[in-house]
């Protein structure tokens, strides 16, 4: 098929040749990443008890940087997303806010002891709460960059949350009687 000519300034790409912009790589980037939700964990397992701390945090592998790449021939942008925090809802009105996913529990450490770095220790029991548990939320706060083609930038703030069911009981003193 015959095109007729056309003239172009010196220089000038026709729109339909210009490959895309880093910005419009990085949106592809951008949009092609796929954050995993947190997948909570909690010590003690089973029922959490009221004063006694809960060590809460993140099964490792949802936390941890992710990254998408958007290219064309000879150029690529690279968007990557950081967790940096978690913010958690107790169901109690109570809220936590953890700089990473947290430490899990070993075997060998006092079950009485505070978490080192992410916890929380019910005041009440979730007794008197719908299904008798609390609903516990973790929402991860993800920073984005992205890079390549000579050029870099940040995207908004993402999030990504997950859920569980706490219930919290009260553990009550029983006396001895005396006669």
């Amino acid at each position: 098929m015959y095109r007729a000519p056309i003239w172009l300034p010196d220089g000038a790409v026709p729109a339909e040749a210009a490959p895309p912009s880093p910005q419009e790589l990085a949106d592809q980037a951008h949009a092609q990443l796929r954050l995993p939700a947190p997948r909570i964990e909690a010590n003690p397992a089973g029922d959490k008890l009221v004063s006694l701390p809960t060590w809460l945090w993140l099964d490792r592998a949802s936390w941890g940087t992710q990254q998408a790449t958007a290219a064309v021939p000879g150029v690529s942008v690279t968007a990557v997303a950081t967790p940096t925090s978690v913010s958690w809802s107790m169901g109690d009105g109570e809220t936590v806010n953890c700089s990473g996913a947290g430490t899990p529990f070993s075997s060998g450490a006092d079950p009485a002891a505070a978490s080192p770095d992410c916890g929380h220790t019910y005041r009440r029991s979730s007794a008197v709460a719908p299904a008798h548990q609390f609903p516990v939320r973790a929402t991860v706060h993800w920073t984005v960059a992205w890079s390549g083609a000579g050029a870099s930038g940040t995207f908004p703030d993402m999030t990504t949350s997950g859920s569980a069911a706490f219930r919290v009981a009260e553990v009550q003193a029983l006396g001895t009687g005396h006669r």
